[in-house]
């Protein structure tokens, strides 16, 4: 089931699916701003974060793996693209994510080495 979870947050992340992306996460979630630095919290300023992110570039997302760490944290290493408004690329790469669940539900993510 946690593995559809976080399937489920990428396709609607990648779909700009705003709401359904946030039916994946706690009202608490802690998130990182990659793309600016530092964390929000909440469902309210992830929105407010990813509108602004899109602005600016065209992040895409895939899940490659999921594995389940020895503290129940999952790290997923995903395949990111991320391009400018204009469609050059600025990032083709490979990132690991880390999430916690609670509940069945996102809890934090952070951004792996």
């Amino acid at each position: 089931m946690p593995h559809a979870l976080i399937h489920t947050a990428y396709a609607a992340f990648n779909a700009r699916d705003i709401d359904s992306a946030l039916t994946t996460m706690r009202p608490d979630v802690r998130w990182p701003k990659a793309f600016e630095g530092d964390f929000v919290t909440g469902h309210d300023e992830i929105r407010a974060y990813w509108t602004r992110q899109w602005s600016e570039i065209n992040p895409k997302v895939d899940p490659v793996t999921i594995t389940t760490l020895p503290d129940g944290r999952l790290e997923v290493a995903v395949h990111q693209v991320v391009k400018d408004l204009s469609g050059t690329v600025l990032f083709d790469g490979t990132v690991t994510h880390i999430y916690t669940l609670t509940d069945g539900l996102i809890q934090a993510m952070e951004i792996g080495g």
